[in-house]
């Protein structure tokens, strides 16, 4: 057969199903792209709940849809935000259920030094609008302090500067912990030393430093960036332990230098702000303690001219004491007759009492006292037989009203009651199941009556071709099989036979029409 006459060209070309021809474009793009570095300004960015983030990364003309997965973040470099300028490194895939291709980045930089000095200062806004670089929240350093502790790299010559002028200064217990001071693992090992060294328990086993010192050398903006990530900035304004930040050279600033609560312009002059200079202290110590001697030497010499003059003004002890004593000497003459004289009061009153308290009188109280009792106890038992008698009446009527033959008909009354109570409930279900039957039952007629059912009750019949309603004999002569429902059942027809290319019909062939 000659291919121009074929009826349906391009029929050779093999079929792909969608899933086939999306999973062919995603290894296609894998494979001619792989990994690839895209520089482009960080558009929305987004947090998914399951930990995955989502951003875009557009220029004037176009928008890349990037993601990254949970388990890459730690070593992303850093968190996109919004208008940053980025360079982003990761493998390009595409995802076929939604048509789209996208970036898996696995990297990020901020694309030049102006682009990470306007990130700084957006950072710096932000942080200064929570107002975490009031003055107010800065914390007085210690003037003493007994435990030092120091967040820095120990390969470098930071922490030994820092010991020397400890040493020359005023030696203190150091405790450090060492940190990553630049690349992608300086701002969360700097940010966890900090916290680390604030949950310290204070006089434990490893007390919790008075002072830290968060130091490293000069270095480019680069270098230094890690003191710059917003991590860094909230763990040292949460500091509960006041903080020197000594963060490069004195031109050098980063974001920890506004919260800390005192900048040093380099890791040496934060050891110096940490503690006085001790020979000075002594000297001073010393000078305080020879004003002190001399000034009470001068306190004492003044107050004993005060205590002199003073004695002078007053009179003598033999002046103050004469007239007291001639007071006591005629006390001491009237206290003999003053005695006497009481005795002799005290004697005539006992004789006078001790007359009223013969043993006759006595007597006569015992007997009176008796005979009262003997008519108090015979008006007792009579008094007791009358409360017994009330008391039993009482009961008596109490127990009366508790008797079991009235119990009994007040529990049969209850159940009558209850019974009724039933019977009513009973029938008020049955007449609302028989109101409920009747709506459906009704419902179920208008159903049937709205129904086309009912129509071909009546004589109709409803023909469908290939499985839908037919309306037209152009519907039912294009039909290959026909099913005709009536109201007792459905038939169906055969199958059509296929058109034969004859001029005439044969006789003997019968329509379906």
């Amino acid at each position: 057969m000659d291919l121009l006459d074929d009826p349906t060209p391009g029929s050779n070309t093999p079929e792909f199903t969608v899933s086939e021809i999306a999973g062919s474009v995603k290894k296609l793009v894998e494979s001619e792209l792989g990994w690839v570095r895209i520089k482009g300004e960080v558009g929305r960015v987004v947090q998914a709940r399951s930990g995955h983030l989502y951003f875009d990364l557009k220029d004037d003309r176009s928008v890349l849809s990037c993601m990254t997965w949970k388990g890459q973040i730690p070593q992303l470099g850093l968190i996109p935000e919004e208008g940053t300028e980025v360079v982003a490194e990761g493998k390009m895939t595409a995802s076929g259920f939604q048509s789209k291709f996208a970036l898996n980045a696995q990297r990020l930089a901020i694309a030049g030094e102006g682009a990470l000095m306007a990130l700084l200062e957006k950072r710096k806004k932000a942080l200064a609008a929570e107002g975490l670089f009031d003055e107010a929240l800065k914390k007085p350093l210690p003037y003493l302090p007994e435990i030092i502790g120091v967040v820095t790299s120990l390969q470098g010559v930071v922490i030994r500067d820092i010991m020397h002028r400890l040493r020359d200064r005023f030696p203190r217990k150091v405790l450090v912990w060492p940190v990553a001071v630049q690349g992608q693992a300086c701002a969360p090992e700097v940010a966890r030393a900090i916290a680390g060294f604030n949950a310290m328990t204070p006089g434990g086993a490893m007390p919790r430093p008075d002072l830290l010192i968060v130091a490293r050398g000069g270095g480019s903006v680069e270098d230094l960036w890690g003191f710059n990530e917003e991590i860094v900035a909230r763990a040292a304004a949460a500091s509960e332990i006041p903080l020197i930040s000594a963060v490069g050279h004195e031109t050098d600033t980063t974001l920890i230098d506004f919260v800390s609560d005192k900048r040093a312009p380099t890791p040496t002059a934060a050891a110096e702000l940490a503690v006085p200079v001790r020979h000075e202290l002594v000297a001073w110590v010393e000078g305080q303690a020879a004003r002190m001697s001399q000034l009470v030497s001068q306190g004492i010499t003044t107050r004993g001219q005060r205590l002199r003059d003073m004695a002078r003004a007053l009179p003598r002890a033999d002046a103050l004491l004469d007239t007291p004593r001639q007071r006591l000497d005629r006390a001491s003459e009237q206290l003999g007759p003053a005695l006497i004289s009481g005795v002799q009061r005290r004697r005539v009153r006992l004789a006078d009492v001790s007359g009223g308290l013969r043993a006759a009188t006595l007597q006569r109280r015992v007997e009176n006292d008796r005979r009262r009792l003997h008519e108090l106890s015979a008006r007792l038992g009579p008094a007791l037989d009358r409360s017994v008698a009330t008391r039993r009446d009482r009961f008596e009527t109490r127990a009366r009203a508790f008797r079991p033959e009235a119990l009994v008909q007040d529990q049969q009354r209850k159940a009558q009651d209850f019974g009724r109570l039933v019977t009513r409930l009973s029938d008020n279900g049955t007449r609302r199941i028989n109101t409920l039957r009747d709506r459906i039952t009704a419902l179920d007629r208008l159903r049937e009556t709205l129904s086309y059912k009912g129509t071909l009750a009546r004589g109709y019949a409803v023909v469908r071709g290939d499985g839908a309603v037919v309306t037209s004999t152009k519907a039912a002569k294009a039909a290959q099989t026909l099913e005709i429902e009536f109201a007792d059942a459905r038939m169906t027809l055969g199958a059509k036979p296929a058109a034969k290319k004859t001029k005439t019909k044969p006789e003997d062939q019968g329509t379906l029409f």
